[in-house]
């Protein structure tokens, strides 16, 4: 298992990925290899959120040259999260059919992304 601060490397904004902001959509260069599940995981440990849902798109490293050398840019990974505005208790059924209400508090925004609203 990896680290969440391994997983999501940092912010890609944007004037698009600062405009999605306010529908609680942002937008993180993520690793390579990761799954859709392994970044929601790691927003949800890293800023105490509820996601909804992750769109995950791969690019490829641009060819370069200096001078006489060619080599190619590091592939990399772009992960648009979106994120519950408005978190409400989760209801479920547990043993015996009673209802539990577990009270998890969760943020409505991500602080750190480096936005102001």
């Amino acid at each position: 298992m990896r680290a969440p601060e391994d997983i999501i490397i940092r912010p890609f904004i944007t004037e698009k990925s600062n405009e999605e902001v306010a529908a609680g959509k942002y937008t993180f260069v993520v690793d390579v290899n990761a799954t859709k599940t392994e970044i929601r995981q790691a927003a949800e440990k890293l800023f105490q959120v509820k996601v909804l849902a992750v769109n995950t798109a791969k690019y490829k490293g641009k060819k370069k040259r200096m001078g006489v050398h060619i080599g190619n840019r590091p592939n990399w990974k772009k992960a648009v999260i979106k994120i519950d505005l408005d978190p409400k208790p989760e209801k479920y059924l547990a043993k015996g059919g009673k209802e539990v209400v577990s009270s998890r508090k969760y943020k409505t925004s991500i602080e750190e992304y480096g936005v102001t609203q």
